[in-house]
């Protein structure tokens, strides 16, 4: 080796050593200019003087050393101490949003700052930290908080004699014997001066009023008139809705136009199908009248509107029997009673006089417990325990305490309850703040 190749080496071996103690002074000054922040920090938060450890502890926190987040916790402290102070609330969200934004973020600090937001009542930035949390972390202890605080609802203080059940974010409501439509907050869409009225569907509803059926838009404006050969109707969904003549059950459009086809009995459509009776058996056909199911049963289990079809089920019965048939045929077990699936979540069904839950395979998801209940909507299930009505989550989880006389499913974050005012209606306070479930 040439001497002037080992002074080379010589040199860059003093280089290296030179970077690595400057680094390591860096460092270590770094990290004891933090510490001395923060002890004199502590020696005024000792003292009670808050206001003077801030700059302090936020010019610890800016260092990027060892006691960064030590920093970091004790501003936080003292922020909470300043908090009715003009600016400190937003200086204490805005060092929790930094420390969530970090890659590996502890669950407990999602926990923090869930928790400040639901103790300022910000429910909807609590909802989404912590929807947020569980799908970066999917943290127990978060999932645990986020369940028992997204069934918090509201209940409105309008109240009506009967109701139906929500559909298109509205439902069928009577007040001093007369129907109309309301919206999900319970304000009157439709004026309660019918009848008879429809479900809300395409703008329009279907109403009788002194013998005369007509259709009515959001403004109650008529805007079609039925025919006199048609004498009632049933709900109006999927541009179709049941009306009755002389010789049978007719499906129409929402402009009266009425199909050649007559049965005994219809249903409501859902996901393009509905039920049908026509020579004393009951079957499920399509828009275009071909049989999904052949008549050849006794009933169609239909729910309160006359729907029968969601996620690709239809519970049928014979005789004593209720079977569900999917779409790979007629599933083995038999149920005494059953409720439609709606789009989402599992089905009620009854066995030895107690109600559970399968899902659309049949398999039993949740026991047979209950004394009465309704299929899952928005992942609530309306159950009856004893003499009262409240809702349980997927996992059977009572989450609204049984204390109504009745209740309705869930949809679009509202469901009815009868009370001792009559039948109102509550929302989830998560839905109504903006966070969809």
């Amino acid at each position: 080796m040439s001497k002037r190749i080992f002074i080379l080496i010589i040199i860059g071996c003093v280089v290296l050593i030179s970077i690595s103690w400057i680094v390591a002074v860096g460092a270590k000054s770094t990290a004891e200019k933090q510490y001395a922040l923060i002890r004199e920090a502590k020696e005024l938060i000792s003292n009670g003087i808050y206001i003077l450890a801030v700059p302090l502890l936020e010019e610890a926190s800016e260092y990027d050393g060892i006691h960064t987040i030590t920093a970091e916790n004790y501003l936080k402290d003292v922020y909470l101490h300043l908090i009715d102070n003009r600016g400190f609330p937003r200086r204490y969200t805005n060092l929790l949003e930094k420390q969530m934004s970090r890659r590996n973020c502890p669950p407990e600090i999602f926990i923090e700052a869930a928790d400040y937001y639901l103790s300022i009542n910000a429910m909807k930035n609590a909802f989404e930290i912590l929807r947020n949390a569980i799908n970066r972390t999917g943290d127990n202890n978060i999932i645990a908080m986020y369940e028992a605080c997204r069934y918090a609802y509201e209940i409105n203080r309008i109240s009506f004699d009967v109701v139906t059940t929500f559909f298109n974010q509205t439902i069928q409501v009577r007040q001093e014997g007369k129907w109309g439509i309301a919206n999900s907050d319970g304000s009157i869409l439709i004026p309660c001066e019918y009848n008879k009225v429809s479900t809300f569907c395409n703008n329009r509803a279907i109403v009788e009023k002194d013998g005369v059926i007509y259709a009515v838009d959001r403004n109650n404006n008529r805007i079609a008139l039925a025919s006199n050969e048609i004498k009632d109707f049933l709900n109006y969904s999927e541009n179709r809705i049941p009306v009755h003549m002389d010789t049978g059950w007719y499906r129409a459009a929402g402009d009266f136009k009425t199909g050649i086809n007559v049965f005994e009995e219809l249903g409501m459509y859902s996901g393009g199908y509905t039920a049908a009776k026509i020579n004393g058996r009951w079957g499920v056909i399509d828009i275009t009248t071909n049989w999904l199911i052949s008549p050849e049963y006794d009933e169609i289990i239909i729910d309160e509107l006359g729907r029968c079809y969601a996620q690709g089920t239809v519970f049928v019965r014979n005789g004593d029997n209720v079977h569900l048939y999917t779409e790979n045929g007629f599933m083995n077990d038999t149920y005494s009673d059953a409720r439609p699936f709606s789009d989402e979540g599992y089905a009620a069904v009854k066995k030895e006089n107690k109600w559970g839950f399968i899902d659309k395979y049949g398999n039993v998801k949740i026991e047979f417990i209950y004394d009465d209940a309704l299929s899952f909507g928005q992942h609530l299930a309306a159950v009856k325990i004893n003499e009262s009505w409240g809702y349980i989550n997927i996992y059977g989880q009572v989450v609204i305490d049984t204390i109504f006389m009745e209740a309705r499913s869930f949809s679009d974050g509202s469901a009815p309850v009868l009370t001792e005012r009559g039948w109102q209606i509550i929302t989830l306070i998560e839905y109504k703040k903006g966070v969809t479930l």
